[in-house]
């Protein structure tokens, strides 16, 4: 994708993309610099306080493409976004889309033990977001090259390559490659960008951050709990996958559970913002039991707490 493909449907695609952004950026901005409030976030929910009764594996979607993992005893945070706005600072201005689902207070969930952050892009690497979160018992994985994007404060901050791997925080964590990109703005695309395969003694759990549709992942088995991003695709499905797209990884993969993200927090691309979750169950059919449909913080395990 991308390389070989011929210069005319590049160009169409191109064209998608500036209408689409001159759509919604004058809006966003214009939004941005005349209601700069940001709401008070609501508390998190007493189930995710409780989430460590649910070993040894539990998950909650907070928003966007931001989970709270517990897995082996750990407490996992992905992509953590919780701010009203995400998008360049201009002072005390954020300048860019705001959020449509309610954001959860990070202060009032349980103790982090690692943060994993896919790439570099304003809505999966908030820097506001991580400075509510610094704690020195907090370790953060990173893409390549988005280390000095991390704020201090935090136990360890550690870029990690593809295929390559760590035990950190009582988990086992590879990189993988997606089909994205990395750049924080249009001139360091020498970013890195990262999928996550998480193993412990008793799970495992595979994070795709942003990708389009790709082979990379078949290699992948045995995943108890795959996190796939299903929303974006309009007009950028060359970086974001389809719903439809999304269900054929997740069988190739085999693995046993989806817990659909990157949808209906930010207005991002051209789709309705209820079409993604529509189209994924069309798409599931009878294999519906198979989805993760929980709200924003509720908590999902496949086992009763402890």
């Amino acid at each position: 994708m991308g390389k070989d493909e011929p210069r005319s449907k590049r160009l169409r695609r191109t064209a998608a993309a500036t209408r689409s952004g001159l759509r919604r950026y004058p809006r966003d901005l214009t939004q941005s610099l005349t209601a700069p409030v940001r709401p008070v976030p609501g508390d998190a929910p007493a189930c995710l306080r409780a989430i460590h009764e649910h070993d040894p594996l539990a998950a909650s979607w907070l928003g966007h493409a931001s989970v709270l993992l517990r897995q082996g005893g750990t407490t996992i945070l992905l992509d953590p976004v919780f701010s009203h706005r995400i998008g360049m600072r201009l002072g005390p201005i954020t300048l860019g889309p705001h959020r449509l689902l309610p954001a959860i207070d990070p202060q009032r969930l349980p103790p982090i033990d690692l943060i994993l952050i896919s790439h570099a892009h304003f809505d999966h690497l908030d820097r506001p977001t991580l400075k509510s979160l610094v704690s020195d018992r907090t370790n953060v994985v990173t893409a390549r090259g988005t280390r000095g994007l991390i704020p201090r404060g935090f136990r360890h901050v550690i870029e990690l390559d593809w295929n390559k791997s760590l035990n950190v925080s009582g988990v086992n964590v590879t990189a993988h490659e997606p089909e994205h990109w990395g750049a924080r703005a249009a001139v360091d695309r020498q970013r890195g960008y990262n999928a996550y395969l998480i193993d412990s003694d008793t799970d495992r759990a595979f994070f795709s951050g942003d990708t389009a549709s790709t082979n990379a992942f078949r290699a992948i088995e045995n995943v108890d709990l795959a996190i796939f991003g299903i929303g974006a695709y309009d007009p950028w499905e060359h970086k974001h996958a389809t719903p439809e797209q999304v269900w054929t990884m997740f069988r190739a993969m085999n693995a046993n559970r989806l817990l659909p993200v990157h949808h209906s927090t930010f207005e991002l691309s051209d789709e309705h913002v209820d079409e993604p979750m529509q189209r994924l169950v069309r798409a599931a059919g009878a294999d519906y039991a198979r989805l993760i449909t929980t709200a924003p913080g509720e908590l999902w395990s496949p086992t009763p707490p402890t």
